[in-house]
């Protein structure tokens, strides 16, 4: 008798688990899913400049002087293959 209810608890939970993540799982998994969807887009949003034109050329940065060289590099060393 212990053995028959064993299987019978074991079975009931097994389908109890397949019927929840059937129709329990999904709902809470696209709640999940729309909730880090809108966090992307107001980050996204937040990002965009409102005073931007369409086609307009946005430079954020400053570039560096290009004509200074960089002398950090290290020295040139020239070599011959050898067969």
């Amino acid at each position: 008798m212990g053995l028959l209810r064993t299987i019978l608890i074991i079975l009931a939970f097994y389908y109890g688990f397949k019927i929840v993540s059937r129709y329990v799982l999904p709902f809470f998994l696209k709640r999940y899913i729309n909730k880090v969807q809108n966090r992307a887009q107001q980050q996204y949003q937040q990002r965009q400049e409102p005073n931007v034109k369409v086609g307009e050329t946005v430079i954020d940065k400053k570039p560096s002087n290009a004509n200074q060289s960089n002398n950090k590099v290290g020295e040139y060393v020239d070599f011959e293959e050898v067969e």
